[in-house]
């Protein structure tokens, strides 16, 4: 059932939500220390200072623990904690196992780059621990795999951050689609514009005193240090990540699963350019995905069709009887000519988030999964880790869904998983 609050509150609470944060009335959120979820932190800088802001600004959280391998991340934290919270007294952590260990920790946040996601939230669950976790979910195919069989197996709550799934705007894109205004859809367009930065020459040098270079790379292939391949540009090679594409995939393709679920992927096609510079993964790839009656297209640059143009990110649904184009905060919907912005007599039919970050709050203290949880984010997930094997052999690969496997290619089924570097697989 929808709950119904006033105008004002309800513009309050989609523009907070759409920023992955909740609207509490300061009336009704009063709660005693004993009744707070105990969050740790893994992974501080950039994002991971966002999680830090945001749990540390719920009044259902006590932040009671910091962890990153980069001392000044880790001074920089506690600067931000601290003028949230004067009186905290987190404890903080180089290594994140010393952290999993506290019986007085209930959840974690990983905001590490793409390599660490899988084993931190592994190890979480196995220390009996809920994980709110930054995208992407993982670095390949088979760590998607091993975190899903663990959650499951210690009965833990896990939510993926993609914040732009509390907001208002993919609410209702999926409300619409799902109701048949468009007809059944047969295409769907996805698009993130924007190259990656020209990095190099390699600087290689001794890392600096304050990072702990040997565990950043962990389950990575060895690398001399060289500050292009650590920290944010840590996206940019694919021993870590998957770039510009892997970056904003999930943004995007978040609104298709939510809104038609697509099903039975049978074929990836990839094409693409390497970049300038020493990182390694993709200038720009398109690529094509063929599911049970979808086609899914995934380009660099915007798709020749309405809107697009002015959108640097946006997904395009073509119906029998309409189209849909939209991005995180805006929509238009096209039929028989004539373009509008919602249809009004479509009811509201899924129940509206009160903040990402609350929404896993709520679930851990109710013990059910939350709305990005980890069997929907890793669906979701698993097209992207497909099509960058794709364009990393160069040519179009079979899927069987069922297995879970590449059809009769010994070498694609070999990069859906990666062997961690010598003493690095911990789980």
């Amino acid at each position: 059932m929808e709950t119904l609050i006033n105008r004002r509150d309800f513009m309050r609470q989609t523009s907070l939500a759409a920023l992955g944060l909740a609207f509490t009335p300061t009336f009704a959120r009063k709660v005693s220390p004993s009744d707070r979820l105990r969050v740790a932190h893994i992974g501080i800088n950039g994002m991971g200072t966002q999680h830090l802001k945001w749990f540390a600004n719920l009044p259902e959280v006590e932040v009671v623990g910091l962890c990153d391998l980069d001392k000044n991340h880790l001074a920089k934290a506690q600067k931000v904690l601290q003028e949230i919270h004067p009186d905290n007294k987190a404890q903080t952590y180089e290594d994140f196992r010393y952290l999993l260990e506290r019986k007085d920790v209930d959840a974690i946040t990983c905001a590490t780059p793409d390599h660490w996601h899988s084993q931190v939230a592994i190890m979480a669950f196995q220390a009996g621990k809920d994980v709110y976790g930054e995208k992407p979910l993982s670095y390949n195919v088979r760590e998607g795999q091993q975190m899903l069989k663990a959650m499951k197996k210690y009965d833990r709550i896990f939510q993926l951050g993609t914040q732009i799934h509390a907001g208002e705007n993919y609410h209702r894109v999926a409300e619409i689609i799902q109701s048949g205004a468009i007809g059944k859809v047969k295409t769907v367009r996805l698009w993130k514009t924007g190259f990656p930065p020209v990095l190099g020459p390699s600087n290689y040098q001794t890392p600096p005193a304050n990072l702990n270079w040997d565990m950043w790379l962990g389950p990575a292939p060895y690398s001399q240090y060289t500050p292009e391949r650590c920290h944010f540009t840590y996206r940019y090679f694919l021993d870590y990540s998957g770039g510009v594409f892997q970056d904003f995939w999930c943004h995007i393709a978040d609104v298709v699963w939510w809104a038609i679920d697509p099903k039975n992927l049978t074929r990836i096609s990839a094409k693409g350019e390497a970049p300038e510079g020493t990182g390694d993964a993709p200038k720009w790839i398109d690529i094509e995905y063929d599911f049970e009656d979808l086609k899914l297209y995934w380009t660099s640059t915007p798709p020749n069709v309405p809107g697009a143009e002015k959108r640097g990110i946006g997904a395009y649904f073509e119906g029998e009887k309409g189209t849909l184009i939209c991005d995180y905060s805006s929509k238009e919907i096209t039929i028989n000519g004539v373009t509008m912005t919602d249809i009004p007599e479509i009811p509201k039919t899924i129940i509206r988030s009160t903040g990402h970050q609350q929404n896993f709050v709520t679930a851990v203290k109710n013990r059910t999964q939350p709305q990005s949880n980890l069997e929907y984010a890793r669906k979701m997930t698993m097209p992207m880790h497909l099509g960058l094997i794709s364009y990393r052999l160069g040519r179009e690969l079979h899927w069987n869904p069922k297995k879970e496997k590449f059809r009769h290619d010994a070498d694609a089924n070999t990069l859906l998983s990666r062997e961690p570097r010598k003493g690095w697989d911990l789980v």
